[in-house]
């Protein structure tokens, strides 16, 4: 029986594979064993840090608020609890983009949210 080497779809399959390694170091780029495991690990990080990035730039607006909240004597918690309670809905992002962009205008949002009655 001949040996099989493989045909038309091997050979696209391993070129897919061995595209996507491109500008990866050494065997990782020439040799088909090596650069599917480089890809599989690359894919799997790929698809977690996408789920990461939502987290670290949640945690980049928490920090900005907070910064430009306690310059203007409140802390986070506090402005967001009064935010909520006088029923304006402002996400962290808008509120975070609003104190790196236009402190002026968020300075008239704190000041606002400090007289506003809270029950």
């Amino acid at each position: 029986m001949p040996r099989a080497k493989g045909g038309f779809k091997t050979k696209r399959r391993r070129k897919k594979i061995l595209e996507m390694t491109k500008g990866y170091y050494g065997a990782k780029s020439r040799l088909y064993r090596i650069a599917t495991e480089a890809v599989d690990k690359a894919l799997t990080y790929a698809y977690k840090d996408r789920r990461g990035k939502k987290r670290d730039f949640r945690s980049l607006w928490i920090i900005r608020i907070n910064a430009a909240v306690r310059a203007l004597g409140l802390s986070y918690s506090q402005f967001m609890n009064k935010l909520k309670k006088l029923d304006i809905a402002l996400n962290r992002k808008a509120l975070a983009d609003m104190a790196y962009n236009n402190p002026g205008a968020f300075n008239n949002l704190v000041e606002m949210v400090k007289k506003g009655n809270v029950k």
